[in-house]
């Protein structure tokens, strides 16, 4: 079978970074190539540029070296490379998953269908002090970093408690993370008395900052509700200290803007702004109860804002109004919130749906076009977490994190619009392959260095123990 994408005549040549000359061939012959991505139609999300066909990405030392199509990109002679047939599929930039609590796939459909207060407060936070140790977070984060492999997700932001077992379970698996100690005023799984919160979060970056190529420690303030202004603001001071990035949730429900208002006389925005908060290290999640002049101060400051579409349809806590965000040149990403409220980690159905929720919301079927949400969920969330310079995208000089899907599939056939289909028709089961750091971590759907099986047992029998709680 032959995939035929429509291709399109552009001003801008298809790939930038085509080693063409006899010069750059001269160049390329001396950088030591391990890894030869082949044919294929390539996504490389580098802004106006059209799908690169019958293309040819090289790899050396993690790093993109050269990409660009076939005919025009000679491998060096006498190189020892792999070399992944990408045929017949799409390659493209692998997906970064800006928002997640990777360790609650333990927690996966045990409390749906209620609202946030009931569903936090009356479930979680008692099945979390219950159930939450270093063995449940580690396991429950290799379930998830498993499924975001199994569906294309290459980087991933996470919030949550026990954390250096999630920074554990990241660096087995192979996966880029942003990996954030959580900060809460309330007793915590492994940090019992709140006062100690901060001091447990300096531990963790001092553990992990360095430690791993692929690992970012940081700081998570769970929202402006649950931490004191002196919480939030001493964890945004240790994080400015380390240059690290700040993950909070925001805005998530009508309920908690009201309490901020009753208790601050301040919108939650203003809020933060009074406090310092608000600069190009503040990344917030969900953002959806914000009023214009709290959107247009976030572009202001540079604050990049997480788009959680599922979550937050399923807690019904509302849409947030992500068109407007980028009219006002936010930095947007993409995330899936964890998996007790979402209830997966596949960020290509997290895509359609964000899509589609945005049209309805501003009742437009032009809103939120393909090419734009498929943004969100590679370079916007790169630029989100402060990594648009390494990932995101596929250019010389990146690191080499991308990953293929398979278009011989009939609900992925034929093939038109390339970004249409992977945004509207794709879902993480049509991935083949995944690469972080020119490193393959799945090929031909079969995982390189996990072991699933383990996994999966692992967390059934954690599973068993959670059940017999009900």
């Amino acid at each position: 079978m032959e995939v035929h994408v429509f291709e399109k005549q552009s001003a801008r040549p298809a790939c930038s970074a085509i080693c063409a000359s006899n010069a750059g061939r001269e160049n390329q012959d001396r950088i030591p190539i391990d890894l030869v991505v082949d044919g294929g139609v390539a996504l490389t999300m580098v802004e106006d540029q059209e799908p690169v066909m019958n293309s040819r990405i090289l790899v050396s030392n993690g790093r993109i070296v050269a990409i660009g199509r076939k005919r025009d990109l000679t491998i060096p002679n006498g190189a020892s490379y792999e070399l992944l047939d990408a045929t017949d599929c799409l390659v493209m930039p692998g997906l970064i998953n800006a928002h997640a609590h990777t360790a609650m796939t333990i927690f996966r459909g045990v409390s749906d269908d209620l609202p946030l207060k009931r569903w936090l407060f009356e479930k979680i936070f008692p099945l979390e002090k219950e159930f939450l140790s270093s063995d449940t977070v580690y396991w429950g984060a290799l379930l998830g970093c498993l499924e975001m492999i199994s569906s294309g997700t290459t980087c991933f932001a996470d919030g949550y408690f026990l954390q250096d077992q999630t920074a554990m379970a990241a660096d087995a698996a192979g996966l880029r993370g942003i990996i954030a100690q959580g900060i809460i005023d309330f007793p915590a799984p492994g940090v019992p008395d709140p006062k100690e919160n901060i001091a447990v979060g300096q531990r963790f970056i001092q553990r992990w900052k360095g430690k791993s190529e692929l690992i970012t420690p940081g700081l998570f303030c769970h929202s402006p509700l649950t931490c004191s202004e002196k919480t939030m603001s001493d964890a945004w001071d240790l994080s400015s200290e380390h240059h690290l990035p700040l993950q909070m949730h925001l805005s998530e429900t009508r309920e908690e803007v009201e309490a901020i208002l009753s208790n601050t006389k301040k919108r939650p925005v203003d809020y933060l702004e009074g406090l310092g908060l608000l600069t190009d290290q503040l990344v917030v999640s969900h953002a959806i109860h914000l009023s214009h002049e709290e959107i247009v101060l976030l572009a202001k400051r540079g604050v990049g804002v997480v788009h959680v579409p599922e979550s937050n349809m399923k807690l019904g806590s509302g849409v947030a109004n992500i068109s407007r965000m980028l009219s006002c040149g936010m930095d947007v990403g993409l995330g899936t919130d964890g998996c007790s409220s979402n209830n997966n980690l596949d960020l290509l159905c997290e895509m359609d749906s964000a899509a589609k929720l945005s049209k309805v919301f501003e009742r437009n079927p032009a809103n939120m076009k393909a090419r734009e949400t498929l943004k969100m969920a590679t370079l916007g969330g790169a630029s989100v977490l402060g990594l648009k310079n390494e990932i995101g995208s596929l250019e010389k000089g990146k690191m080499a994190d991308m990953i293929v899907i398979d278009l011989k599939r009939p609900h992925l056939w034929p093939v038109y619009n390339p970004f249409s289909t992977v945004v509207y028709s794709a879902n993480g089961s049509d991935v083949r392959d995944v690469i972080v750091n020119g490193r393959i971590l799945m090929k031909n759907r079969n995982f390189m260095n996990l072991d699933s099986n383990e996994i999966m047992c692992r967390v059934r029998e954690i599973s068993r123990r959670i059940a017999r709680f009900f």
